[in-house]
């Protein structure tokens, strides 16, 4: 009988073990994997370098030349915000239409070609300007009826990533639009259609509102910018405002040189860089970056040798690594005949050499649904666009630009600006009306400082009268043949 219990109670005392052994080693496990979740190591390690750290030049010099480059973008919209934050009332300055913080100023006609505040300017629309301060107020922006006119207002943070949706492909309603921080908690007033938060208080706004070449569409296009404002909420009161666009005050012009005004300044980067990272909040992955560097600005400030090497780092990133990229050529996804264009514009994310690479280059980019840019500096053989030579580019019939908006094909010269010439013609496309299609549909577009003849006049973009050039196709409201690459750009040839 004692033989008989025996065997049964031991596999069941056995049992009872092994389940004991499972559910320790269970919890032993559960204990290790919880040690290393990160809310642990949190509490462990440091949230940052250790500040009374001796650092070597070297290692300054090192991580100097990292943040240079990444955060370039944004010191650069940091220092426009500066420039506008010096404006008192709405006024035009030369090319230039100025407002205070949290106002724009808006354009009743193309931009003057001698235009050097923003690299590659757009003469297809009528532009608007102005710098976002949300830490001092939200902002209210208005949306008129602008009908079947195509528009878009592009707005975005400190890091040039668009933050809002706004424009005819959006199919928005006319109306009130609030723009807030990231940190604002008001009560939004009856009436505002939509709220947009950015990630940081610092921004650009920028409306673009089309406009085609004829006296008539000049004269259309007046009773509705008047109602395109922007202003503090305070300002608010449920009506719509209007501005008289063509009654601003004048002044006089300053020099502004042939290149782009300069927005980032080696010698004053790592003084304002804490400032700028303050305001645009580190994304998922990017709080050791910015620690580091935080941690050298702080180690800057007691030893004037780890300053001086900083400095001379961002002069040296500034000429070797970014100006090669304001070339077209230099970045960008590489297509046929030597196209290139990007595929994430003004939603960068951490793509910093993209971002970068745009920003030095052409500023301000709307996001891909909004337009998608290809960019040209080389014909069909690779070799550099130059006056010298004259060139052709012809569209068939069954390869015009894709759009729902419109498109055009804009020359720039060397600083990527308009160089005068006596058609005061610096883009052609969609709004130009007098453009002649061959016999088969196909569209040709005659690229050359000399006039061609008189029947392909209409057809003439004209060149920089010496030196070389680029050229830049702008598809708005770009079809999904465009977005996903199924179409690209014909090929520059030169003409023999």
């Amino acid at each position: 009988m004692y033989k008989k219990i025996l065997l049964i109670v031991l596999p069941v005392i056995m049992c009872s073990c092994n389940q004991n052994s499972n559910k320790q080693a269970t919890t032993t496990a559960a204990t290790i994997a919880d040690s290393s979740t990160p809310n642990q190591t949190s509490r462990v390690l440091p949230p940052s370098p250790d500040s009374t750290t001796k650092i070597t030049v070297e290692y300054a010099r090192l991580v100097a030349k990292d943040a240079y480059f990444w955060a370039w973008p944004m010191v650069n919209i940091y220092n426009r915000r500066l420039a506008f934050s010096q404006v008192k009332e709405i006024v035009m300055s030369g090319p230039l239409i100025q407002a205070p913080l949290n106002q724009f100023g808006l354009l009743t006609d193309y931009v003057i070609p001698t235009e050097r505040a923003i690299a590659c300017p757009n003469q297809d629309v009528v532009y608007g300007i102005g710098a976002l301060a949300l830490d001092l107020s939200p902002v209210v922006i208005q949306v008129p009826d602008f009908g079947k006119r195509f528009w878009v207002y592009q707005i975005v943070d400190l890091r040039t990533d668009g933050f809002v949706q706004l424009g005819q492909m959006y199919d928005t309603k006319p109306g009130f639009y609030l723009l807030v921080g990231p940190n604002w908690n008001g009560k939004v007033p009856g009436g505002i259609a939509k709220v947009f938060r950015s990630s940081s208080n610092t921004g650009i706004v920028g409306p673009r509102i089309f406009m085609d070449d004829t006296p008539e569409d000049r004269a259309a296009i007046q009773p509705v910018l008047q109602s395109v404002v922007m202003y503090p909420l305070s300002d608010f009161d449920g009506k719509m405002k209007k501005k008289d666009w063509k009654n601003v005050k004048t002044l006089p012009a300053a020099s502004m040189g042939n290149q782009e005004m300069s927005w980032v300044f080696p010698d004053k980067f790592f003084d304002e860089l804490p400032i700028v990272l303050a305001d645009a909040p580190p994304m998922p992955g990017e709080e050791a970056r910015y620690a580091q560097v935080l941690a050298v600005i702080a180690a800057a400030r007691k030893d004037p040798a780890i300053k001086k090497a900083m400095i001379e780092a961002a002069a040296e990133v500034e000429a070797q690594v970014i100006k090669p990229l304001f070339e077209f050529r230099n970045f960008g996804r590489q297509l046929p005949f030597y196209w290139s264009t990007i595929n994430n514009g003004a939603a960068f994310g951490t793509d910093y050499f993209t971002r970068t690479a745009t920003a030095k280059s052409n500023i301000l980019v709307n996001k891909e649904k909004e337009a998608k840019y290809f960019y040209q500096d080389r014909d069909s053989a690779g070799i550099r666009l130059n006056s010298a030579n004259k060139y052709e580019i012809t569209f068939t019939k069954e390869n015009m630009p894709p759009v729902n908006g419109f498109w055009s094909l804009t020359l720039y010269n060397q600083h990527h600006f308009f160089e005068l010439n006596n058609l005061n013609r610096y883009s052609l496309g969609t709004k130009n009306k007098s453009m002649k299609t061959n016999s088969d549909g196909s569209l040709t577009i005659y690229v050359q400082s000399a006039p061609p003849a008189k029947e392909y006049e209409s057809n003439w973009l004209p060149a920089v009268e010496k030196g070389e050039f680029s050229l830049y196709l702008r598809t708005y409201w770009p079809k999904e043949e465009v977005l996903d690459g199924r179409w690209m750009p014909p090929a520059v040839s030169k003409i023999k």
